[in-house]
């Protein structure tokens, strides 16, 4: 499923004006070859759908239609619609672009879908939580490919008692499969931002019984909200918690980065009877 010929992507940008919006947390990728690894990431994509969020002047939405992909694209800024109509009108009818907030979207609407973003810094982290923190499991997306700042990757990532361990590593790895596919340099956008980015690939796997994923979010907010505490301290907010602590056979005066992460587990299905 190819492309027809296409202007490169800076006269794109030229032609429509669109200067990156530090108000949006935009920061473009133009590597043709470089987008087209990041479509890559989450296998092939020939006849599959992928929901794409923040597409701006369109570089990955070309890369994920290469690829063979259905985008169903959410952009906000409203610049960008026209260069992302001179893409759909090129696109075979395998695009569609919703103009709106991402936060907003009802996503299950679009179907079972890859999600494939260079997200937007500004709301990256408050979509993951929403996306990893779904009731309903397995969720309606099939993979998460996201683009985050290199910091905040590692965080997904990390291992317990480690510096970056924290909230976001267990919402990401309770009932998931994460991992950086691809580090990404600063100068690889435009502008250039201040910190050197990473692609975070996660797969859905069973999700543990009988555990609320609110509860999780709730017992992981506040112990890593005070991290530097014991837990006995850190918890009290969450009623139950540190008596559960003491009946799972957990040292109340640990801190929160020593409990793995099938210790939260077990903690938050002890609370959400």
């Amino acid at each position: 499923m190819t492309l027809p010929p296409l202007p490169p992507l800076r006269e794109v940008i030229a032609t429509h004006g669109l200067a990156a919006s530090k108000a949006l947390g935009q920061n473009f990728l133009l590597d043709e070859q470089l987008l087209d690894r990041i479509a890559r990431v989450p296998g092939p994509l020939a006849g599959e759908t992928v929901y794409e969020v923040g597409p701006g002047p369109g570089g990955l939405t070309r890369a994920l239609l290469r690829a063979g992909a259905t985008v169903v694209a959410v952009e906000r800024d409203r610049r960008c619609l026209p260069a992302l109509a001179e893409l759909d009108a090129a696109s075979g009818g395998r695009l569609t672009v919703i103009e709106g907030d991402a936060l907003e979207i009802d996503e299950a609407a679009t179907g079972a879908a890859h999600v494939v973003a260079n997200l937007p810094y500004n709301v990256g982290t408050a979509l993951l939580v929403r996306w990893l923190g779904l009731e309903a499991w397995p969720p309606w997306w099939r993979s998460l490919t996201l683009m985050f700042q290199k910091e905040v990757a590692e965080r997904i990532v990390a291992a317990p008692d480690t510096d970056a361990y924290g909230r976001l590593a267990v919402l990401a790895q309770w009932r998931g499969a994460a991992r950086i596919a691809m580090g990404v340099h600063r100068s690889a956008f435009v502008p250039p931002p201040k910190v050197m980015s990473a692609v975070v690939h996660i797969v859905p796997r069973e999700a543990p019984a009988g555990v609320s994923p609110a509860m999780l979010e709730r017992l992981t907010a506040a112990a890593f909200g005070q991290r530097r505490k014991m837990l006995r301290q850190s918890l009290k907010a969450v009623p139950g918690a540190v008596e559960a602590l003491a009946a799972l056979g957990i040292d109340p005066a640990r801190r929160a980065e020593t409990l793995t992460v099938d210790d939260f587990v077990a903690l938050a299905r002890a609370l959400s009877d």
